[in-house]
């Protein structure tokens, strides 16, 4: 990231570190940039409170999509869509495809080109926009613009656009999965067609250093305590640290449908909107270029559906960290491949350790309703 001479970035600044980030890999592997395509998913609700005082606490969320609002609402015409029944639902009971379509002219009216956009799982109001490939900086620049652009666009329209990870209890959780690889001026360097999943060595490395680091990776990819409650079982939510050919439920996926050599990529699907995107695709992208320079194999791929695997099984495969503390823990013993060139720096990462660990502690101290539910009455 160049800056004008006698000038010292400041040392905290995520932008400072997601050009330093691309700096560093053109040093290590000259000619190669970082290319990055992340999937924006969000619900969208007709109502939305909630409260946390001293003597009350809740929130209270309504969309008029939702199977459960059918007998609530005045407006009789049907099309509910049943629960985690959303997947690519169509018009009427999709209601907001013309809303996304709007916000889609808009965002390329800006430089951002659409891939798709389509309803997602989640039947209350649950959407996904997908944009074009571009550069990490690129990539963070617009990742910041998009949301700006549904939330507000969505606001004027009467409704309430949420990257939170896990807004409903039981219902499919919000990511933001990471399509990422390495391209010289041909295309991507991922790319073998005799190598394993078609995928070159220097690909397999890549992969192997997230594998390596994905613990610590967690704490800027999935930096909430609410990130934890959408990374659980049963709801094709990346549960495993491995790697496969598309299986939704390990961490790493390279997608089956993808036929262009030029774009052979991996998905890293843990990330969600609470992201800083400077930081979490630096950071990806240094565990990345770990991998590679140590020639890390990620071992053999787990092409198993781990939601449905015997316990004793799972018992010998990888589980990512089940809260914000687990892997903020994780961060503090594995940091020092983010302190390479001078991308992240020690005291960037001890504030961002510090600042989340207050958002712990101020969960920690709140009861829930649930809590009430089960101990009222003790």
């Amino acid at each position: 990231m160049e800056v004008d001479a006698g000038i010292t970035p400041y040392s905290r600044n995520p932008r400072r570190v997601a050009g330093d980030a691309e700096s560093y890999l053109s040093k290590v592997k000259k000619g190669l940039k970082m290319v990055v395509g992340p999937e924006f998913e969000f619900y969208l609700f007709d109502k939305v409170n909630f409260y946390q005082g001293p003597d009350q606490a809740f929130y209270s969320l309504e969309s008029d999509e939702a199977e459960w609002s059918a007998g609530q609402d005045d407006e009789n015409l049907g099309y509910k869509i049943p629960y985690k029944k959303g997947y690519h639902a169509a018009p009427p009971k999709d209601r907001s495809f013309n809303l996304r379509s709007e916000i889609a002219s808009m965002l390329a009216d800006v430089g951002i080109g659409l891939k798709y956009h389509h309803h997602e799982v989640g039947a209350a109001g649950q959407h996904e926009i997908e944009i074009k490939f571009d550069t990490l900086l690129g990539m963070a620049d617009k990742s910041m613009m998009v949301k700006y652009f549904i939330k507000n666009f969505c606001f004027q329209q009467k409704k309430s656009a949420t990257f939170m990870p896990k807004p409903l209890f039981n219902e499919p959780g919000s990511g933001l999965h990471v399509h990422q690889y390495l391209a010289d001026s041909k295309g991507s360097v991922f790319y073998d067609k005799n190598g394993p999943a078609q995928f070159s060595k220097i690909g397999l490395y890549y992969i192997g250093g997230i594998l390596k680091h994905v613990d610590s990776l967690l704490a800027f990819t999935n930096p909430s305590t609410n990130s934890f409650k959408r990374l659980v079982p049963g709801f094709e939510a990346p549960v495993a640290g491995t790697y496969s050919v598309g299986n939704r439920t390990a961490c790493i996926r390279i997608p089956g449908y993808q036929r262009d050599p030029k774009m052979m990529r991996f998905e890293f699907r843990p990330p969600d909107g609470t992201m800083n995107p400077y930081l979490a695709y630096a950071a990806l992208l240094m565990a990345g270029i770990d991998g590679i320079k140590n020639k890390i194999d990620p071992g053999p791929r787990l092409d198993k559906n781990l939601d449905k695997l015997p316990k004793e099984e799972l018992a010998k495969i990888h589980q990512l960290p089940t809260s914000l503390s687990k892997s903020l823990n994780a961060l503090e013993e594995d940091y020092e491949y983010l302190l390479e060139g001078g991308v992240f720096t020690k005291d960037l990462i001890e504030n961002w350790v510090k600042l989340k660990r207050k958002e712990v502690s101020e969960i920690r101290v709140r009861p829930t309703p649930h809590e009430f539910e089960l101990y009222y009455d003790i």
